[in-house]
């Protein structure tokens, strides 16, 4: 969890620079895309310091009120994180396109070079947090990872229009406010997908097929489990808590049947890490 924190911080250190350097780089050389791209970075800086205030508020231990802890808070973080993007994206598309029409002044070259800095810079991030967030479970981690995809991509397309209106201005002037108006669309494609990635897991969507299928193997590789009938799991923060229904020798005694539903619970804790808990409830094998 501290090194989730300290990806956070990291990213709105390294976004905030970036949004920094291409927005002033922008504005001095007449370049719409560079701009946007700078603007879609500052973006980036309010979105790490929202996943950081998710990661902490979800470390939050469980208490009388949260049984199941605090982790769904990470979740409604990465759902606002879409929101406000789709939001920012909007509003570069929207500065981009109307700016085209009184487009005089052609970019200068060295409006280039923030650009390739910004995608390298942005390559290492989305590296860092995809992987650390997949590894804990983290839903605006990831939702973070992907939004420096997002400015990775931006900065690609950025620096693509700005080559249009280098290469020949005549023909390609407006280029350049093109592709403000392109890295718009992508942001609000990407937040569209990271907001309805975060409304599955508020809906209780269950895990894929296979890590359903693995939590009833292991189940069943318990000595005296005769059976599993159900099986759910629902995601509330960066784990999931799954509900089992086992089936066991209906002639054994209470406390035999409780002993192999605590060794199931603790099995599928141990094989499995990306489960918190398990609730069993033990049902008679009718064969």
């Amino acid at each position: 969890m501290e090194k989730a924190r300290r990806l956070a911080i990291l990213g709105m250190v390294v976004s905030g620079l970036l949004a920094i350097l291409k927005i002033t780089v922008g504005w001095m050389a007449h370049s719409a895309a560079v701009s946007a791209d700078g603007f879609e970075s500052a973006t980036d800086v309010f979105a790490s310091g929202l996943v950081l205030v998710g990661l902490t508020l979800a470390a939050r231990p469980a208490d009388d009120n949260h049984p199941y802890g605090h982790g769904r808070v990470e979740i409604l973080i990465g759902l606002l994180l879409g929101f406000i993007l789709a939001c920012a994206g909007a509003a570069i598309a929207w500065h981009g396109l109307t700016g085209a029409a009184d487009e005089t002044h052609v970019p200068a070259t060295y409006a280039v070079g923030p650009l390739i800095f910004s995608i390298f810079a942005k390559f290492w991030l989305v590296v860092l947090k995809s992987r650390h967030g997949r590894q804990i479970g983290s839903t605006s981690l990831v939702a973070d990872a992907v939004n420096d995809g997002i400015d990775m991509l931006s900065g690609f397309v950025a620096l693509g229009a700005l080559s249009l209106a280098l290469y020949d201005p005549g023909r390609f002037l407006r280029a350049d406010h093109y592709g403000a108006f392109a890295v718009g669309l992508i942001v609000i494609a990407m937040a569209s997908r990271v907001m309805y990635e975060s409304a599955m897991q508020l809906m209780d969507t269950m895990p894929d097929e296979r890590s359903m299928l693995r939590i009833r193997e292991v189940a069943l590789s318990v000595h005296d489990v005769s059976g599993v009938e159900k099986c759910f799991a629902r995601k509330t923060g960066f784990k999931y808590h799954v509900d089992l229904h086992l089936e066991v020798d209906p002639e054994i005694t209470v406390r035999a049947s409780h002993e192999i539903a605590t060794r199931v619970r603790e099995k599928i804790r141990q094989q499995l890490p990306w489960v918190a808990d398990v609730l069993v409830h033990v049902e008679p094998w009718l064969g």
